[in-house]
């Protein structure tokens, strides 16, 4: 099999040029990146990414054609799982299952079918093909980052120019310098075919034909084709083209629109068209370059490491292509549907027990909360769908949500230990909290954030009984994915998973209530925490529950949640934090690697970062991008670089492993989840020129460093809400001054000022 190194590595370590390497330039201190080629790529997962969270493209070649892989995140088939019984086969079921050694039946019920059954799964869209035979061979392919621009151009002088517009649900596509007919053709999903099948399984995806469509109908007119299809039950979808030819050039707009009902009354994809042809090519570029431009004013790093640096850039670009305010979550592949005549790996769906937590990770210090918000509004909409799954499931009356889910927050099933994990809700709830502590809204922290973490505490409260020692457990825990799916799976004792994300639940709204002057809720919620044990530890640091140390290489650091993302153990808190922190990184390097997939290595440089250990988290980074993704950036799980990293060589695309990326670099420039800003907590010694513009910080700081030949010359900061602002002291001494204010103090190392909102502060040390 071919091996595919991501031409950022390649040209670092001068391993050769393979055919489809790109050549790779970033400015400092600008957006401005482009990725080149010097071939159109020939598989779909290796596509120029186009997207807006809403509509997608992959720009590629397939049988000598150009190839337009279209998708749309909300082309689902919704179809419910027809396994699914909660009345008769409840979380009281499953632990008597468990408890007779008959735990088959539970596998039998909830696993199998979800590996079986081709639905409720996304599917994909379609597909633009132009045959450029007649074009000759290809120059160049480009993606313009910073505009979000891809550009082919031909040997012969023919240059195609498309993007998918930042805002609206279409595309275009202009061919210039050309002559004879490149009319484009539409290419249904394979749903009716005869060809082969491939292998089938949940990683590979099943075949489109399980599904059952009926052919779509394909209408040709001149200048124009469009494209209906049929799913299941009224679901409906429509992918539709118009293009102008010229002598020399030709201009089109391709768009996807989708109805669940006969009765629904949304635009289709031929009036989408139809209106953005009438605004025309030019405006409809500014308004899309405009958005991008916002996009990348937003926040900006230099690091002196190019592969980080690109990867970084490439990671916040697919980041502002497949999020937004007003649209689907970020699923496992967002809008890049796998265009192979097979469902998406995983079915394309939410995975809540790690995928979609990680994909919004850069979005805090990012300072990206905007395009955070879509997933926030998408947990909200569907709390009513998660709570009555909750009552049915677990027979509480509080909130859990499914681990795997649809596009509508409905169950999905798998391996349940996961998918109907207890715990989930309370990840999920994190996120709301960090929502409220990098934005200081105090309306989202009145209104959502706390009533959903206050409602998971009920559901523990609900949900857990007392051990012989008076501590509380669960009646059954879990620790993803160790073991699998097999009945040792579940654990008996409460894992460090679990209780990691309980413990924070309980102690996060104790914190809030509080912040709300809930004082009585507050004393409440702080006297369940004590109910709950300590964490379960030896001497090579987290376990995974008290009779089950770490002891094998394994892709999912669920043990480890207390250091990283919940913080509940830090090296701020002291020695005792500090010894179990070191114990457990150093252990997870002992057992190896050879289990991990490429996220693991994206959370390792987190972990890393936490522990200011600037040159591992580094390295960790370094091994993701030069190994786990495709030359166009994608992580696809498995070890693409032939070095042995990891025995997982296979390639599912998923999208958290590169979003666990990006924050894994800005937790090596800024941390804040102490209280306490620190600025470059973890840079590697030879890092001696750093800077970052506008990356936010807990408080709702915006802050913009420089270092210089090793020396931290300039600090920028907002205040967006007003309150105190805590800094550790990145200058040599205390010898400092700040403009902005008059009124500021050193506390041991850190300079503290007390902020109104709009504050804008620079603080220089005065040898500088």
């Amino acid at each position: 099999m071919k091996k595919i190194f991501l031409l950022l590595a390649l040209l670092i370590f001068q391993l050769g040029c393979q055919q489809n390497q790109p050549k790779e330039k970033i400015e400092a201190d600008t957006p401005s990146y482009t990725l080149t080629f010097d071939s159109l790529a020939e598989t779909w997962d290796e596509g120029i990414p186009l997207g807006n969270a809403t509509v997608g493209a992959l720009i590629w070649s397939k049988n000598g054609k150009l190839r337009f892989s279209l998708d749309r995140a909300d082309l689902w088939d919704l179809r419910p799982m027809a396994n699914l019984d909660f009345e008769n086969h409840d979380f009281e079921w499953v632990k008597e299952q468990w408890n007779n050694n008959t735990y088959q039946n539970v596998q039998n019920k909830y696993d199998v079918p979800y590996d079986q059954l081709p639905a409720p799964s996304k599917i994909p869209g379609g597909a633009l093909e132009f045959d450029v035979a007649q074009l000759g061979e290809v120059a160049s392919v480009s993606l313009d980052v910073e505009k979000a621009i891809c550009e082919v151009t031909w040997k012969n002088g023919a240059i195609l120019k498309t993007f998918v517009h930042a805002t609206e649900p279409v595309g275009w596509y202009t061919f210039e310098n050309i002559s004879g007919d490149l009319s484009p053709t539409i290419i249904p999903p394979a749903y009716v075919s005869n060809e082969k099948a491939g292998i089938e399984s949940p990683v590979t995806g099943q075949d489109l034909r399980k599904l059952g469509y009926k052919a779509g109908q394909v209408t040709k007119k001149p200048n124009s084709i469009t494209y209906n299809q049929v799913g299941w039950g009224d679901f409906e979808f429509q992918v539709h083209t118009q293009w102008k030819p010229t002598p020399n050039s030709l201009e089109g707009s391709w768009s996807i629109s989708s109805k669940k009902s006969k009765t629904e009354t949304a635009e289709t994809a031929t009036e989408i068209v139809s209106k953005t042809l009438q605004n025309g090519r030019v405006a409809t570029m500014e308004r899309h370059v405009g958005w991008w431009q916002s996009f990348w004013s937003q926040s900006s790093i230099q690091v002196p490491d190019s592969i980080l640096q690109n990867q970084w850039y490439m990671e916040m670009y697919k980041l502002g292509s497949a999020a937004r305010q007003g649209a689907p979550p970020i699923s496992l592949q967002s809008v890049w549907t796998a265009d192979n005549g097979k469902l998406p790996p995983w079915k394309g769906d939410f995975h809540h027990d790690l995928n979609t937590q990680l994909s919004y990770w850069p979005t805090y210090s990012g300072n990206h909360l905007a395009l955070e918000q879509g997933f926030l509004d998408w947990l909200s909409k569907h709390k009513p769908t998660f709570k009555k799954y909750t009552n049915e499931f677990y027979g509480t009356n509080g909130l859990n949500v499914p681990g795997v889910t649809t596009l509508d927050g409905e169950p999905m099933g798998g391996w349940i230990q996961y998918s109907f994990g207890p715990t989930v809700g309370a990840w999920l709830g994190q996120h709301f909290y960090l929502h409220w502590r990098y934005s200081m809204d105090r309306d989202f922290l009145k209104n959502e954030a706390y009533p959903w973490i206050k409602e998971v505490a009920q559901h523990f409260d609900e949900l857990s009984v007392k051990d012989q020692n008076g501590n509380r457990r669960l009646p059954l825990s879990s620790s993803p994915e160790i073991h699998n799916n097999s009945h040792e799976a579940w654990f008996e004792e409460l894992t460090n998973f679990d209780l990691a994300l309980i413990r924070w639940t309980y102690q996060h709204a104790a914190e809030l209530a509080s912040e709300l002057e809930l004082k009585e809720e507050a004393k409440q919620w702080s006297s369940k925490l004590k109910e709950w044990p300590e964490y379960a530890v030896n001497e090579t640091g987290l376990m995974f529950s008290p009779n089950l140390p770490y002891n094998e290489s394994h892709r999912h650091f669920s043990h480890a949640m207390a250091i990283h993302p919940l913080g509940l153990l830090d090296v701020s808190h002291g020695e005792s934090d500090r010894k179990i922190i070191d114990s457990t990184i150093a252990n997870l390097e002992v057992r190896g690697s050879s289990q991990w997939v490429g996220y693991s290595f994206s959370w390792l440089g987190n972990l890393k970062a936490r522990a200011f250990d600037g040159e591992g988290a580094a390295k960790a980074l370094k091994d993701f991008a030069t190994s786990f993704v495709l030359p166009n950036s994608f992580h696809v799980n498995g070890d693409q670089s032939g070095t042995g990293k990891s025995n997982f060589t296979y390639r599912p695309f998923t999208l958290e492993g590169n979003f666990a990326f990006a924050a894994g670099l800005q937790e090596m420039l800024i941390q804040s989840h102490t209280g306490t800003i620190k600025i470059f907590p973890a840079l590697p010694r030879s890092w001696k020129n750093v800077s970052f513009k506008t990356l936010r910080t807990e408080g709702a700081f915006l802050v913009s460093a420089k270092m210089k030949a090793g020396t931290v010359t300039e600090v920028d900061i907002v205040s967006e809400k007003g309150g105190r602002l805590r800094l550790e002291n990145p200058f040599t001494g205390k010898n400092i001054y700040v403009t902005g204010t008059e009124e500021y103090q050193f506390n041991e190392n850190n300079i503290i000022i007390e902020t109104s909102p709009g504050m804008v502060l620079s603080i220089r040390n005065s040898q500088n």
